[in-house]
């Protein structure tokens, strides 16, 4: 397991960017639980924030993809509108204790 972060760094309905060993991904925290996913949305494999650590849309409830606006479940990345519906971010394994949130990748 790789760190990723400190569990303060990640707010509660907030959503964050990373590059670790030139892969680019995001986490988002919802309900208390964090759900990391490659950065890459499953139409055009662009990256999905549209500013700096920006994943969700205005709500706050999906993750967003800027380029086409397609919405993806936060829970398990499956894409519920725009060009993509049907498939589903992927998904990395993560688990968070008193140091932080822990990848596997």
């Amino acid at each position: 397991m790789k760190f990723l972060c400190a569990g303060s760094d990640l707010a509660e309905a907030g959503s964050r960017g990373f590059e670790i060993e030139g892969k680019k991904l995001f986490a988002v925290r919802r309900g208390g639980q964090v759900f990391v996913y490659f950065n890459r949305c499953p139409h055009r494999g662009v990256g999905l924030e549209w500013q700096p650590d920006q994943f969700l849309d205005p709500s706050n409830s999906l993750i967003q993809c800027a380029t086409h606006g397609a919405l993806f479940l936060i829970e398990n990345g499956e894409c519920v509108a725009g060009p993509c519906a049907g498939q589903s971010l992927t998904a990395i394994e993560c688990r968070e204790d008193t140091q932080g949130v822990w990848i596997d990748v």
